[in-house]
């Protein structure tokens, strides 16, 4: 299988799992706008590409998976995974499969408020959401909601400006300052995720590992524990069907006075997927079959509980002019 990840970034662990489960039968090929990302030094070739939002930017990663033979990509920062949904005809037509939501899943996942009205209309459990400040004074006044609150931006990812309020001083001066953010219900109950596979044949989730969240720093979770929970399977799938998915994903969920929330989808490999990898969770073999023309069997819940992952920071050290020198041109 030859794979492209595209803005890979620092996700060297992801790539020496794919490694661990293909061998030699997996060519690992990566873009980055920075010579320097760190997992340039786990693939097999490299490219230096111009930032996402560049004219041109799509046609040259077209390009690349004409020359490297690419049959299937993904992203690993949001921000581009509209820029593939929208193309995926584009890569269909040359072979090449694209793990990323549809185009109108993609838009949702992206803008929270969005999703927030999608998910109310299609009487899916979630957080209880606000997209400006007027709308949530009316709210409080007629008592749908108080403070403490929890705001975060609309749109982007890594958790960056999420923050709890207490005082509708600080929200006003807050929202003041950037009106773009969205406000929502403080939700008091356990807070989780789930990796989950969504089979590029038949369209259904196929595979689903649950986690608690120990302990979380800016970009998601850093310690989690494993669990399995019937009516939590049963919720992601009610949710799914709502949606158009397609290959890795990650759903944050809450789980508050015996129900559970979905709070937002992030549509591709979630940096804690590691977890589930580790606890015998192959999405990696998953997406070979895939690419191979195989429907794979459902694997939901098929792992053991109480498995932990801690995880920690490593590093790369490399000559400068061997980095440059191993990256690939068109």
């Amino acid at each position: 299988m030859n794979i492209l990840f595209c803005s890979v970034g620092r996700r060297c662990e992801l790539l020496k799992d794919f490694k661990k489960t293909l061998g030699d039968n997996v060519k690992i090929v990566v873009t980055d706008n920075s010579e320097v990302a760190p997992a340039f030094a786990f693939a097999d070739v490299r490219y230096t590409v111009p930032l996402i939002r560049e004219p041109g930017y799509i046609d040259i990663i077209l390009e690349i998976c004409k020359k490297e033979q690419i049959q299937a990509v993904t992203t690993l920062i949001d921000p581009e995974i509209m820029l593939l949904a929208a193309n995926r005809e584009r890569f269909e037509a040359i072979g090449v499969e694209v793990l990323c939501p549809y185009e109108k899943t993609a838009r949702l996942c992206f803008d929270k408020f969005e999703m927030f009205e999608y998910l109310t209309e299609c009487g899916v459990n979630t957080v209880l959401t606000y997209g400006d400040i007027d709308s949530f004074k009316d709210a409080r006044q007629a008592g749908k909601i108080d403070l403490p609150v929890f705001v975060k931006p609309r749109t982007g990812s890594g958790s960056v400006g999420a923050r709890r309020i207490d005082s509708m001083e600080m929200l006003e001066e807050v929202m003041a300052q950037d009106p773009s953010l969205i406000i929502q219900q403080l939700m008091q109950g356990k807070d989780m995720d789930a990796d989950i596979y969504v089979d590029t044949k038949s369209h259904k989730p196929v595979a689903i590992f649950s986690k608690k969240k120990l302990s979380t720093t800016i970009g998601g979770a850093n310690k989690t524990i494993s669990f399995k929970d019937e009516k939590l399977f049963d919720f992601v799938k009610s949710a799914l069907v709502h949606f158009e998915f397609n290959g890795p994903m990650d759903m944050d969920l809450f789980y508050q006075e015996g129900q559970y929330y979905l709070s937002e989808v992030n549509p591709r490999f979630g940096g804690a997927y590691l977890h589930a990898y580790g606890a015998g969770v192959d999405f990696i073999k998953l997406i070979e079959n895939n690419i191979n023309g195989i429907e794979n069997d459902e694997i939901i819940g098929e792992y053991e509980e109480d498995v932990v992952m801690m995880m920690y920071d490593s590093v790369v050290i490399k000559k400068l002019g061997d980095i440059q020198a191993s990256i690939s041109t068109l």
